[in-house]
């Protein structure tokens, strides 16, 4: 098979043939029909996120076809269409695995970081953490719900029963996350890079009720802050725009460090909180919620070959919406 490979931090990735490989018991191969660009692949092509077992096929938004069920896996069929997130191994003992908080388990493995992903012809993953998904989204629509999609719902709940939501970093999971909001009537406030403002006019036409800079105020004060862009400087920023008991939620695996800031800002039971990964209770819910709720995700598509061009537009903020990899 073809596979776009890292094999050194801040290297481009490397087209290689690799043998295609089998699904042993408990798992199942997936022939990848798309595969979503995740600025989680950016850090860790980058090696700002260390841990990376090198070389490794990136890419943690795959969409596929079952190939292969290996034994001992049920509720799976060859020619099931399915979804492979970034939580792809946990020991199901541990005492967060017990509580269903899986997503904190000291050993957890992570798709395209660990374990072998979907910038490739075919992938195998642990069917546990294999879903099968909605019907009316394309297969390049679909990649975005795996990470951008999940990942965005996880810390939409942690944002609270908010009214008024600050989504601070308009990228592939605010422009997901945002209709969700919107559907739940609730006003959205979007948050872009200074003088960004073709991504201002994105959010406003997806239901936002205002769209501005990141330095700039929101017209009355929020319920809730969910930051997706990697800068820590924004944590005093968005605690500045929220009101007594707000939420501010780190939505991204990495940030920048987060500068000092007054206790004043967070006084008044606001609060600050990170989110980490992902749970299978959290794939279920929200792709069942995209099965009731009509998501459009906005995408631009590569072919697999063009991963690196995928990588540096999305690092220069060139991508409305969601970029895809199409074996």
């Amino acid at each position: 098979m073809k596979a776009m490979v890292l094999t050194q931090p801040g290297a481009d990735l490397v087209l290689a043939d690799r043998e295609t490989p089998t699904a042993l018991p408990g798992e199942l191969l997936v022939k990848v029909r798309a595969c979503g660009v995740c600025r989680t692949d950016l850090h860790i092509a980058a090696g700002e996120l260390t841990g990376a077992e090198l070389p490794i096929v990136p890419g943690h938004e795959i969409v596929g076809m079952v190939e292969q069920v290996g034994d001992g896996v049920a509720g799976f069929a060859i020619g099931d269409r399915v979804g492979v997130p970034w939580l792809g191994y946990s020991c199901d003992e541990c005492r967060f695995c017990r509580e269903r908080r899986e997503n904190l388990c000291r050993e957890a493995r992570f798709t395209g970081y660990q374990l072998d992903g979907g910038y490739a012809e075919y992938a195998v993953a642990d069917a546990r953490y294999t879903f099968k998904l909605p019907d009316g989204y394309g297969d390049a629509e679909a990649a975005p719900l795996l990470c951008a999609g999940l990942i965005g719902y996880r810390s939409y709940r942690m944002a609270g029963d908010s009214g008024r939501i600050g989504l601070y970093g308009f990228g592939a999971a605010a422009h997901i996350i945002a209709q969700v909001a919107v559907h739940e009537t609730r006003e959205v406030y979007a948050f872009t890079s200074p003088g960004d403002t073709a991504a201002q006019q994105f959010a406003l036409g997806l239901g936002a009720v205002w769209a501005g800079a990141s330095t700039e105020p929101p017209p009355r004060p929020l319920d809730a802050a969910i930051i997706f862009a990697p800068v820590g400087a924004l944590v005093p920023e968005a605690l500045s725009r929220v009101g007594p008991a707000g939420v501010v939620v780190c939505a991204g695996i990495h940030m920048s460090d987060i500068p000092s800031f007054p206790y004043a800002l967070l006084w008044e039971e606001r609060v600050v909180r990170s989110v980490a990964n992902l749970t299978r209770q959290d794939a279920i819910e929200f792709l069942a919620l995209a099965g009731r709720v009509r998501i459009n995700t906005h995408i631009v598509e590569y072919p697999l070959a063009d991963a690196n061009r995928a990588l540096r537009d999305l690092g220069g903020g060139r991508i409305q919406g969601a970029a895809v990899l199409i074996p």
